[in-house]
């Protein structure tokens, strides 16, 4: 007890005698203090005195399917940061292959009691996956924030960057340069991102005059591994660009360019999608359409804090529109 009176004490920046006041239920510590040493508990792994264990913490899972994309820490640290302001502790949940799932990650936070659940990606985004732990946030009514396209049944909160604007903006790009035959790398074929895209480049390609057949869209998982096996299958068909579902299968596509020997962007075009950290930096430099990553982190922290309110919260989707950002991955299309 001394210990951990004392280890809280010292995370919160406090006396022991405050701590001990705010676990024992004692008058004499503003709302400010009780919270930040509840909160305390919770990150330390304490368990709540009795009395106070069905009060949610101030603690709010943020559940990302992995880190080796830039985009997932990108949005964490700007939800993060918009926590913080209003006083609530993110704590980070990250899929690895073989560890803990999202269901057990859903779990864990539940026996936390956090006040909410911020979802950037994962099982609600493909349409054959397992959505169980869901329904039990649903049952359970725990304010729960979606990032990008989910199936439509789950209801949650959402805030999405538009998929379809990003692929005209991007087949419009390419059409200007003079590309006739553009391909899609896009993610496995439940993904509810890649299917609005898929959706959404058949009509763009239309206004142009162009055609997509089937040969010209391939599917891939979100690695660079699976946008150079794919992209590689595209490029021995015949396409001069190339838009890609995301930044790593973009560069996995320059990869298979150059195995083939090809000049990125003189012999084949490529966009990617993100905008993530080192776009830049890149040879070359990647075209890539931008995500409002400030604007949707912000929009999903202000429906979570609505719904803790109690306000009444749309449960439409918020569409964000992308933005097309031109770098040196393409040019006009090959003679």
């Amino acid at each position: 007890m001394t210990r951990r009176l004392a280890e809280v004490a010292k995370k919160v920046g406090v006396s022991e005698a405050t701590v001990s006041r705010v676990l024992n239920g004692k008058p004499g510590v503003s709302e400010q203090t009780r919270g930040a040493v509840l909160t305390a508990l919770d990150v330390l792994g304490y368990e709540r005195p009795t009395q106070l264990r069905g009060e949610r913490s101030r603690l709010v899972g943020l559940v990302l399917p992995e880190l080796q994309n830039p985009i997932f820490p990108a949005f964490a640290e700007v939800v993060s940061g918009a926590l913080a302001q209003q006083g609530f502790t993110p704590v980070l949940c990250t899929q690895t292959a073989g560890g803990v799932s999202e269901a057990d990650y859903v779990e864990l936070l539940l026996q936390q009691q956090v006040s909410g659940v911020v979802f950037f990606g994962g099982l609600y985004a493909q349409a054959e996956s397992v959505h169980e732990h869901y329904e039990l946030l649903s049952q359970r009514g725990l304010p729960t924030v979606l990032m990008n396209a989910a199936i439509p049944e789950l209801g949650f909160p959402q805030v999405s960057c538009d998929d379809a604007v990003a692929v005209e903006q991007a087949v419009g790009h390419l059409v200007s340069l003079g590309h006739r035959r553009i391909g899609l790398v896009l993610g496995p074929p439940d993904h509810m991102p890649s299917r609005r895209k898929l959706a959404a480049a058949g009509p763009a390609l239309g206004r142009a005059g162009l055609e997509l057949g089937e040969a010209d869209v391939e599917h891939a998982l979100f690695s660079l591994e699976g946008g150079q096996a794919a992209a590689a299958r595209l490029l021995g068909r015949g396409v001069t660009a190339i838009v890609c579902a995301s930044d790593p299968l973009a560069l996995g596509a320059v990869r298979a360019a150059r195995r083939r020997g090809m000049d990125v962007p003189g012999d084949v075009s490529i966009v990617g999608y993100d905008d993530s950290s080192f776009m830049t930096c890149t040879d070359p430099p990647l075209t890539t359409i931008r995500q409002p990553i400030e604007a949707m982190g912000r929009a999903a922290v202000g429906l979570l804090i609505g719904e803790l309110a109690g306000a009444k919260v749309t449960h439409d989707e918020l569409l964000f529109e992308p933005e097309l950002v031109v770098r040196g991955s393409t040019g006009p299309a090959p003679k």
